[in-house]
Parts: structure tokens; sequence; C-alpha cells
């Protein structure tokens, strides 16, 4: 800076310009095309695939799709749609197949010739899944005939051939590829991470059957999923773990603006509001015009409608949305031609004619529902006019706390131990069971960085509990002041005051219930500091092995197997199991689960593509309902480790 320009001219001319040809681009900077190189990008590149298929099913030209992890670790995905055109593309002179797979932007989604509405991340599908692969190889089969290509690294290996004949009316695709690993962190695809965005995708598209396969293990495995009912079979499955308010699934349908609108919705016994988005199948996780549209129909309708029937008395206040959606499990899928996409992540729908689609759609049918089924329409004003009580409560509780604060200065609990470095990136906070390992945590800690906040007991389960309830509880109040960021729509992550929150309880089966409470309350009323990584769960060590005089540290049974192996099986060997972090002097404690250069810490991430799972399975856990618990346990228990029974 302050420079001339001239001497600058002969380093940056025309020659230094990189262009990037074709997939170059992709293998060069794949984070911009995929997200990332980690897990989440490896299994974009299956959804990119699948995607394509979704599309022929999407145009009324596919109804089955087959997805296979192969023993070797490649993926097949395989559909009965029309098969990729095959015939030449005389803008670019190949073959239409070669052009979906290496050109970048191309395929039936541009210029609407030959989709009206796709999914897939904004268009990337094909050309990016072959740059970013070892190698790929498509089958087509399309008039009696079967075509061939292979690529490798995004580059052809022989032109489109035929390899074989097919019947004539058997028509379709079939993708098998091998991500690079030059390019991924590592290469292993995760079956129930598939598994739950296949789920979703066949709720997504009634009629649709979606088969997962896993020929890795000895016995493979299989999952089909296919719903007639779409996604009144998608709000069914969410509410599985609650007690729904009425059995109808209320549901609207219709076209209005060149939007297809299908909505599905149905109140349950539960506290929270479970509303997800989908634009051409994706998800919005941060809303949009679709989202807008259906709390505006929902709000004005249910309110038009009690005042009509006298359910709301004159001298009331009109029930605001969180009211009415308190309890209610919706999904909201719209079908675009051209969606625009807002926000940095763009997960947020900016089209204006889905909002009054939308709105208008679901106003007029929900209007003919509510007066069809006053029993329904009585429920649900009932449990709304109850939310509202809870939330005037809970609003005088806020407001006498922010007195307090204002009138105290910003008081913190007095059980708190807090860390003298007021630098919140610098900061951590321990949230600990019990007044005894809070002792040894206070005396263990660095107190310039690391503070500390006991917790007597069990936290209230925020799923069976209103706002009020929780604005009252001591233990959740100490949580809130602590970490200085409000909560719910008082919620602001500037004021965060530690940028490690860890939660630390005993390796046992009571431990692992008080951190699923804690966790449930964070992701009910501040998700945001799940989403920017700011949660963590310590890992205390499970064994101390005493020989000689000298000491080692298990943090699993594995762990300490290769201990053993190391110094030798004998008499010698005292091997201690800690039950609980109180049997562990401060030292210890310091040493093996609060020192920054030692410790394990489990960093707790979400992802906004499997929002409702995740959403279900804290319903499934923390509601009333033991068999879907049950279930989810049987199911999981094999990915448990350490756990004390």
């Amino acid at each position: 800076m302050g420079a001339s320009g001239t001497e600058f001219d002969a380093e940056y001319g025309a020659d230094q310009i990189q262009i990037l040809e074709g997939l170059e681009a992709v293998r060069k900077r794949p984070g911009m095309y995929i997200g990332s190189t980690s897990a989440r990008g490896l299994h974009h590149l299956v959804y990119e695939i699948v995607d394509n298929a979704v599309d022929e099913a999407l145009a009324g030209y596919c109804d089955l799709i087959t997805v296979v992890i192969n023993k070797d670790g490649t993926i097949t995905v395989t559909d009965n749609g029309r098969g990729i055109p095959v015939d030449i593309n005389h803008k670019a002179g190949l073959s239409a197949v070669e052009v979906v797979f290496t050109v970048l932007h191309a395929g039936g989604k541009f210029g609407g010739g030959g989709y009206k509405v796709s999914g897939g991340l904004h268009g990337v599908g094909a050309s990016v899944v072959n740059a970013l692969s070892e190698w790929l190889e498509v089958k087509i089969c399309r008039d009696g005939k079967v075509y061939e290509q292979r690529y490798e690294r995004g580059k052809v290996m022989y032109s489109l051939k035929q390899v074989g004949t097919c019947a004539l009316d058997q028509t379709g695709s079939q993708v098998t590829f091998y991500p690079d690993s030059e390019i991924f962190e590592e290469i292993v695809f995760d079956f129930n991470t598939l598994k739950q965005r296949f789920r979703e995708m066949a709720f997504l598209t009634k009629g649709l059957k979606i088969t997962l396969r896993d020929d890795r293990p000895e016995e493979p495995i299989e999952k089909t999923f296919h719903y007639e009912g779409g996604i009144k079979e998608f709000v069914s499955y969410l509410n599985r773990s609650t007690n729904p308010l009425y059995d109808t699934i209320i549901y609207c349908e219709g076209e209005k603006d060149g939007v297809y609108v299908e909505v599905a919705m149905q109140h349950n016994d539960s506290y929270s509001d479970n509303t997800y988005g989908f634009v051409n199948n994706i998800t919005t996780p941060e809303g949009g015009t679709h989202i807008v549209g259906f709390r505006n129909a929902i709000t004005k309708t249910f309110n038009d409608y009690a005042r009509k029937n006298k359910l709301l008395k004159d001298s009331e206040a009109n029930l605001s949305g969180e009211d009415i959606r308190e309890g209610l499990t919706s999904i909201i899928s719209v079908k675009i031609e051209d969606p625009q996409f807002e926000g940095q992540t763009k997960q947020k729908l900016g089209n204006s004619e889905a909002r009054g689609a939308v709105d208008g759609i679901v106003s007029t049918q929900l209007q003919i529902f509510l007066e069809q089924n006053p029993n329904v329409a009585k429920l649900t004003v009932e449990k709304s006019v109850m939310a509202q009580r809870a939330r005037e409560a809970a609003r005088k509780a806020r407001d006498l706390t922010r007195r307090k604060s204002a009138l105290e200065g910003t008081s913190l609990p007095g059980k708190l131990a807090d860390c003298s470095d007021k630098d919140p990136a610098n900061c951590e906070i321990y949230i600990v069971e019990g007044d005894s390992a809070g002792g040894s945590a206070k005396t263990a800690r660095s107190r310039a960085t690391q503070a500390i906040l006991p917790l007597r007991g069990k936290i209230l389960n925020v799923e069976k509990a209103r706002l009020d309830r929780i604005y009252g509880n001591a233990e959740i109040k100490a949580m809130i002041t602590a970490f200085g960021t409000g909560i719910h729509e008082d919620f602001d992550i500037s004021k965060l005051r530690y940028h490690k929150i860890i939660i630390m309880t005993d390796a046992d089966v009571d431990g692992a219930h008080i951190a699923t409470l804690l966790l449930t309350f964070i992701y009910r009323f501040m998700p945001e500091l799940i989403k920017q990584g700011y949660i963590y769960l310590a890992q205390p060590p499970l064994y101390k092995l005493e020989k000689n005089k000298k000491q080692w540290y298990a943090y699993s049974d594995e762990e300490l197997n290769d201990i053993l192996t190391e110094v030798g099986r004998d008499t010698n060997n005292k091997i201690q199991r800690y039950k609980g972090l109180g049997e562990m002097d401060a030292e210890q404690l310091w040493d093996t689960t609060m020192d920054p250069e030692h410790r394990v810490l489990l960093r707790v991430t979400m992802d906004d593509e499997t929002a409702s799972e995740l959403n279900l399975t804290f319903t499934t856990l923390m509601g009333d309902k033991v068999e879907p618990r049950r279930e989810f346990i049987e199911e999981n228990a094999k990915y448990v480790r350490n756990l004390d029974i």
C-alpha cells in the first residue's frame, strides 16, 4: 500500500491470470462446490447423483432408485428413469452424456427444456462428482441399447460406446464412482447418514421408492423407503414419539403463480415448534418466503376462526403465531422453476411468489378444514390459549430478571467460579454435575481462563416444560446468566462470555442422562451455540493403571488393552475403574480432563440437512413415550461405548 502502481505492473499482467479450465476449477477448490472435503462433502457426492434420479421422478419418469455401498467402498446409483440422452449435443459437439459429466452447469436443469423443477445443490450435479472421483463409470439403457463411458479424475477415458442390448421398454441410468483420496480426508460412507437423507427424500416425493443397501458387512444391510402418503407420512413419522392432539393430519395442496405447494401439519402435546421447509426437495434451514407465507396463513386463519366461533372472548388478545405453533409439526414443501436463494449459505428462499402461493393455498384450505373439523379447531385454540398465558408469565419473569440485572449490574450466579480473563475467545466454562466434582474442578482449574459452574442434581427436562417453568428453574437460570447470551428470542451470540462450553459429567448412565438434559436445553433454546461449535463434552478417563510407581490413564477399553499389552499383564498391575468424577482428586482431574495439553474433548455438532432427524432424536429420548425410546436404544446400542449399565 502507498507504493506507486508502476512497481506492480511487471508482475501482474494478463499472463498471471490463471484460467481454470473445466473441471480443474472444481478439483482446485472443491469446498466451493460441495461445502467441504470432510465426511459431509463426501456424502454430498452421493446426494448429487441421487438428486438427478429424483429429478426424473419429479418429472414423472422414474419410481425406483437403488443406492449400493459396494464391498470395495464405491457407490452405485441406479434408476429406472428415461436414461441420460446419448445423442450428440450439437452446441458442444459431444454426446449429451459426456456433456453432463464433464461440463460444469450443464444438464436438463438449465435452459428450462429438460426439467420444470429440479433439486440438487443448485445444479452443480454430476460433473462435480466426476471431477472429485478417482474414477466414475456411467451405464445407460435407452432405445434397446446399453451404453457405457468411463472417466478418471474428470477426464474421459473413451468415447461413449455401445456395450450391449436391453429390452426396448427398459430404460434408466447407472453411475458407479470412487471418490478421490487426493481430495477427501477419509473415504468411508456412513450407512446411517445416507439412510436419513434418503428417508427424507422419499417422504418428499410421494410414490418414489428408494432402496439403500450396504454390501460391506458380512450380512448386507438393506432399507427401503416408500411413502404413498408423502409428507403426511413424514409428519406422522416425526410425531411418533409424542402424543398427537388429534388424529387427522391437516394437508393442503395446490398450485399458484407457477409454485406447487404441499403442506402437512399436526399438533402434538409437546411445547416446541417443529417447522421444516423444503424447496425442490432441498431443505431450507434458514426458512424464507415459503415459511413466512405459511406462518401468516395459520396465524390469520386460526384467529379468524377463534373469533368467529367465540373461542376467544372479545376482551382477549389475538393469539400470536408462536402460541398457535406450540407443539406443531409441519412440513412446507414447494416446487418452483427458478428458486432464488439468499443468505450467506444460500439456505433461505427469496422468491416473493412463494410467499403469496403458500399463504393463499394454506389460508383457503385450512379454513375449510377447521369448519369441517370443529373438534380439532377447539383443541388447537385451547392449547394456544394455554401457550399464550405461559408466554405472558414467562415475559413477566424475564422482565423481572432484566430489571434485577439493570439494578444490580449483571450479577453472575453465586456458585459460578468465574475466570479472570475477560476475552471470550480465551475463556471456557465447565458445567459440572454435583458439588464434590465441582469442588475438585474449582481447585484443579486454570483460574485465568477456566470457569466452573456446578449444578445440583438433574436439570429440568425442557421437552416437558413450558417457557414459564424454564425461566423459573434455578439451575437453568444460572446457566443462562453465566453464558450471557439470553435465550429464545432474546438470544444474542455476540454476548457469549465463553467460546468453549464444556459439559463434564460422570461416565455412567446418570452422567449420560444429565448431559442429554443439558444438550436438550441448549438445542431447544440456544441452537446457535451448537451450530457455531461452542459446545463440547469432556471425556474423563475410565481407568487408571498403576505399575511400579508409574501411572497411565485409559479413556476406553481398547486403550486399556493397548497399555496392558505394552506394559505387560501381571500381578503388579493395579487397575482402578472410575465410577465418577468425584473419585479423582484435583490433580488427577486436571491431568486427565481439564488440561488443554492432554484432555480429550468431543465437539457437539449439528447438520442442517438432518435437522428433522435430530429433532426426532431429542423428542424420542426426552419425551413421554417408552416404545419409540426402546426402539431407538436397541437400534443405536451398537454405537455406544463404555457406558455402565
